[in-house]
């Protein structure tokens, strides 16, 4: 259906500039996931959000009672404090929560940024670069938007809106986990992870696992005496392959153009401590993919099992078998019911501003706090928001400030719609 007039009213108290000019001000700040600028970050929002009007419940965690949890989602970065933020505008349970993550993956070798500084926000050709522009700073900043326009637009809302701002997302989902014990809920959720301009209404899972593969010192100038840790990793990493072939055998049209949804990625090892002696010890750090739908013991007991077999295959790993342990984050995968509602309404938001096609429906190949709301919270949850993905996590990152804009016009629609806006 057409946009209306009072959705044209509401649409014309969005402030594009300040919209940019805050997504520049996010990135400036480096909130790495633990830090104290990941920390400053909410107590900023909390304090613009207050003054916008909205009931504020700003929190610190109480960290050993959540990791003593027994559904912590787990955690890789130090962490000596985290907050949580709950915004809400109007009575009762909110019909719409839009949510976001302030925390960045560090920045890399900084050789690889273009201009050197991955916390510029600088904008070149229409784009805006910096480490979190799209994942997912540019979602946060629509959020913050959306909230900013609704205030503005002096509307009433029939049904209460929220802005949930979770930290430490990107090592296992903390924040959101806190924030679902703490008692929060809504009707819907909208994740605006980056989904460059698809419909995400389901995720894979990942979990961080570490293989230890022991070996037999020795100088290395008598290397036959000894057994090198690293070669004797050699057939358990082939069983991985093996493993992320199967798993990936039977294709999921969910995924669209996704040519490995469940991929297995060993992303850091480390074997010896001493260049002239062969290494008796080599640990393997990598994430595994959760199937749509999987367990998450299940999912690793097949890595378990894929290890044994490896070591029962190998004359000197059957009597000095590796070791598989799950530390880190925990991803579970994560799904929105087929038909829900939210599903066709966030669409109608699209195209009733473009006039174009209806976004594609389509699932994530990672993680993220989806699950935490739609399991531990019982909240229907679907990802839409500004940025490509593939630019996430990677020293080119940055986000076309035109999505960005039609993005942040479309969560405006659904959440006035969704809300019950009225003058």
């Amino acid at each position: 259906m057409p946009i209306s007039d009072l959705e044209s009213r509401i649409l014309d108290s969005l402030d594009e500039q300040t919209l940019v000019d805050s997504l520049v001000a996010l990135v400036q700040v480096p909130s790495i996931t633990g830090t104290a600028a990941e920390s400053q970050l909410q107590h900023d929002q909390a304090d613009a959000l207050g003054q916008l009007g909205f009931d504020v419940d700003s929190w610190m965690f109480d960290l050993d009672g959540l990791r003593a949890h027994p559904d912590h989602p787990g955690e890789e970065a130090p962490r000596e404090e985290g907050y949580g933020l709950v915004a809400t505008l109007g009575e009762g349970t909110p019909a719409l929560v839009l949510q976001a993550h302030v925390d960045v993956v560090p920045v890399g070798d900084l050789g690889k940024w273009v201009d050197r500084d991955p916390f510029s926000g600088s904008i070149v050709d229409g784009a805006l670069h910096g480490r979190g522009a799209c994942d997912m700073k540019a979602g946060l900043a629509a959020n913050l938007a959306v909230a900013r326009t609704l205030a503005a637009s002096g509307v009433t809302l029939e049904r209460a809106f929220g802005v949930h701002s979770v930290v430490s997302e990107e090592d296992g989902g903390l924040g959101a986990f806190a924030t679902m014990l703490r008692g929060h809920t809504a009707d819907a959720a909208v994740l605006t992870e980056p989904t460059s301009g698809r419909i995400m209404v389901a995720n894979a899972g990942a979990l961080t696992f570490c293989i230890s593969v022991p070996g037999r010192a020795a100088h290395g100038s008598t290397r036959l005496e000894g057994v090198s840790a690293l070669d004797a990793f050699l057939p358990v990493y082939a069983s991985l392959h093996e493993l992320e072939r199967e798993r990936n055998a039977e294709r999921v049209p969910l995924f669209l153009d996704t040519a490995l949804p469940y991929p297995i990625s060993v992303g850091r090892v480390t074997a010896g401590d001493w260049a002239s002696s062969v290494p008796d010890l080599l640990t393997a750090e990598g994430r595994l993919g959760v199937q749509l739908g999987e367990e998450p013991e299940a999912a690793r007991a097949a890595l378990e099992r894929a290890v044994a077999e490896a070591c029962a295959a190998d004359p000197w790993l059957r009597d000095n078998p590796a070791t598989v342990s799950w530390p880190g984050g925990q991803f579970a995968s994560g799904r929105i019911r087929d038909g829900h509602p939210l599903i066709a309404e966030v669409s109608a938001s699209v195209t009733d501003l473009s006039a174009g096609a209806a976004p594609r429906l389509s699932a994530a190949p990672y993680g993220s706090d989806l699950r935490l709301y739609s399991g531990l919270g019982g909240i229907p949850a679907l990802h839409y928001g500004p940025g490509d993905v593939r630019f996430a996590h990677a020293p080119r990152e940055q986000v076309d400030i035109a999505e960005l804009l039609a993005v942040t016009r479309s969560l405006v629609v659904l959440a006035a719609r969704r809300c019950g806006a009225h003058y």
